[in-house]
Formats: structure tokens, sequence, C-alpha cells
């Protein structure tokens, strides 16, 4: 007997899932050795742009973490672009600028509702050949500047550099999950970097060339997820995208789960443009649309999948429990027996099995790149935050899209 529609969408999903873990541990197991290796640099100018809005309770801490890099304070420069804040982020940043001959202020004109066009801003003002893009929320580690940037000295053919983005100082369960996500990201990236698919250079800490970011015409002022957007286009143009596991840079994630849900219907926005976007090049310009397009689609895809298979299954077995019973009231008759579980089933037990085996193999992955990355941020209750990450949290992605794609459709989004 063949395979029904929901047997054989449920075994693509199990082959799907299996397949991208399966690439995942091959790239690891060939790359191991590796994937904490950065390239020698030498000295040369940073102009570090940190667009800002609103962030007078952190922006300080910010422009410190800058000072404080391990790279010659004669060849840094920190521009920070005040857009149009509510609240009084430009005086605190005057402070530091009447201190500090190497931190200066532009003050947009207007409120653009996003990160992009204060970047563009700032980058345009920038005395030097590298920039490096900081959120004013976020907090590099000392070494980051000093081992991100050989990788665009080394390479003309890489336009932009990431590092491990980690959870700053978690400090409930809700943190402390993302924490366990972040790591588990970084780990991720790092892996798709070793085959030249890194996709996005998120907005914490991230280097740049110059001229290249005028060549590809700067970050897009109508894109939700301007780090997402600028990498696809620069991997349009040709070029690659590194990410260094050897340092980090830690950043303030939600508190609360209104903020978390808001932030990552913006994420999810901001991809699918991105992703419509340049579906067109599919099959074209190098590893974007031979890889990076495909892997991005699919991504997305299978949250959905899986939820739709879950919510058959939910809905079959409470329509069949419900009949039954209902049957039986009405006919005095003891409940109609089953003689097996594939009666209130939908897959063959063999197809169950493939299932646990993901949720298994997915798991083993998780902890072994959480031990990989050694976040002291993790916090406490480890076991806890875990287990709900892989069970519940996980569950969480595809109610977020579909959300996102609801109002990505009838355009009721804002940053």
């Amino acid at each position: 007997m063949g395979l029904n529609f929901v047997e054989f969408v449920f075994f693509f999903y199990m082959f799907l899932g299996l397949y991208m873990l399966s690439f995942f541990v091959i790239v690891f197991l060939k790359n191991k050795k590796d994937l904490f290796n950065y390239p020698e640099s030498n000295v040369e100018g940073v102009s570090i742009v940190m667009p800002c809005y609103n962030e007078a309770d952190s922006i300080g801490e910010a422009i410190e973490s800058l000072l404080s890099l391990d790279y010659p304070k004669g060849k840094l420069e920190i521009i920070v672009v005040d857009d149009h804040s509510k609240d009084n982020s430009a005086e605190v940043v005057r402070k530091y600028t009447k201190k500090y001959k190497s931190v200066h202020l532009i003050v947009n004109s207007r409120n653009s509702g996003g990160a992009a066009e204060p970047t563009n801003l700032g980058v345009k003002a920038a005395r030097y050949d590298y920039i490096a893009v900081a959120d004013a929320d976020s907090m590099p580690k000392q070494d980051a500047l000093r081992k991100m940037i050989g990788f665009l000295q080394n390479d003309n053919s890489v336009g932009a550099v990431t590092c491990s983005v980690l959870v700053k100082n978690p400090e409930n369960n809700l943190q402390r999950i993302q924490a366990v996500e972040y790591s588990v990201i970084a780990f991720t990236r790092k892996l798709l970097d070793m085959v030249d698919a890194v996709y996005v250079t998120p907005g914490p800490f991230a280097l740049y060339r110059k001229k290249t970011l005028f060549e590809v015409g700067l970050f897009d002022t109508k894109n939700m997820t301007q780090d997402i957007e600028i990498v696809w286009r620069l991997l349009s143009y040709g070029y690659k995208a590194r990410m260094c596991l050897a340092t980090s840079v830690y950043t303030k994630s939600p508190s609360k789960f209104k903020g978390w849900f808001r932030q990552r219907i913006r994420w999810n926005i901001g991809g699918t443009q991105t992703l419509l976007k340049y579906t067109p090049l599919t099959l074209k310009k190098g590893m974007l649309g031979a890889f990076v397009i495909p892997f991005f689609a699919v991504s997305l895809s299978l949250g959905l999948i899986g939820l739709s298979l879950f919510s058959y299954l939910l809905v079959k077995r409470i329509l069949v429990t419900y009949f039954v019973t209902g049957y039986s009231i009405y006919a005095d008759v003891a409940l109609v027996h089953f003689q097996n579980l594939q009666d209130v089933t939908f897959v063959p037990s063999l197809l169950n099995y493939f299932g646990f085996a993901l949720f298994i193999l997915g798991t083993y992955f998780t902890l072994y790149g959480l031990a990989f990355i050694k976040d002291k941020e993790l916090g406490k209750h480890k076991v806890f935050n875990i287990s709900f990450y892989m069970i519940i949290y996980l569950a969480l992605y595809p109610l977020v899209l579909i959300v996102s794609l609801y109002k990505f459709a009838r355009g009721k989004y804002s940053w």
C-alpha cells in the first residue's frame, strides 16, 4: 500500500530535517579543528558606527565598551547617529564627545523608523576605510575588533564579518532560554561559514569595508532587517561574509514576552522581504542562489510544515475521539476498540520512529554545540532552560512566522 498525501508530507518533513542535521554534522566533523581560527591582522583605522534611538539607559555603557577595545586609540573613531530620539540619548552622548576626541555625534533631522538610515549617515561621515556597525545596547569583547578585521584585510573577496552574538547578563528564564538559542545560532552560523554560506551579520557588532558598502549601495532603508539584506546583496555582487567564532559581542535580549514577540515579528518580516527580493536569483550568483536562498526558504518552511502536521494530528484525534464516543453513547454499546494505534494516528510507526530519532539527534547536536561554545552567560537552571528551549520554545517559531506572514501580507508592520 502506498503512502497517502499526509504520510508523504510527514516523510518529506523528516527527510529535510535529517538531511539538514546531517549536513551540519558532516561540516562540523570536517572542520572541527579550524572553527576558532582567525587570520592575523594589521593595525588600520576603523570607524565604528552606532545607530541610536531612545537608548539613554544603555548608550553610555555601549560607548564605554567600544572605548575599551583592545585596539590603538588613534586608529579608532566612534560615530553615534541619533535617529531623533525622544529621550536624552543625544545628551548622554555629548558628554562623551566633550571628553573624547574620537567620539562624534550626528543627530538625524527626523526619525527614520529603522536602523538603516542612521547607519548610512554614519558610514558617509566615516574617516576610515573599515566600518564597524554596533548596536547601542551591545558590548563587544575587548579582542573583537582585533580578531575580526583580519578576515577583511587578508581576503578582498570578503565583504562582511560577524562574530558570536550572545545574551548579556540573562536575568530571567526568558533571557536564559534566549542565551541557549543565541549560543546554538553562533555554533551553526560558524558551520555555515565553513561552506561560504553566512547569510547575516547581526547588528550588535559587524565589520565591513567602506568602499564595498558604497559599491553595493549601502543599507536598505526599506528592509526591516537590513543586516540580513546587506549580506545577501554582498553575496549577489560576488563577495563573501565570514564569522569569527573566536570572539563575541554581548547584547541585551528582550526580558518580556511582548518585547520578544515584537522582535521576532520584525526578524521574520525582514527575512521574508529579503527572500522575496532575491528569490529570482535562485540557482544563480554562486552560493547565494545555490545554497543560501534554498536553505533560508527550507528553514522557514520546516516550521510551517511541522505545525501543520501537528495540527492535523491533534484535530483528527479530537474528531475521532468525539465521534467514537458519541456513536457509542447513541448506540448504547462499549467504546469502539481500536486494534492498533495506526487507526488513530496518521503515519506508520516507522515514521513515528524517524520523528523521535530526529528529536533525539537534534537535542544531542544542541547540547554538543552549547558545550562547544562554552558561553559563561548561559546562567543557572541549564537543564530546565535547554529542555524548555527544545520542547516548547522552538515550537513557538512557526506560530510567530504565521503572524509575521499575516502582518506582512496586510502591510501592517513597522520597526
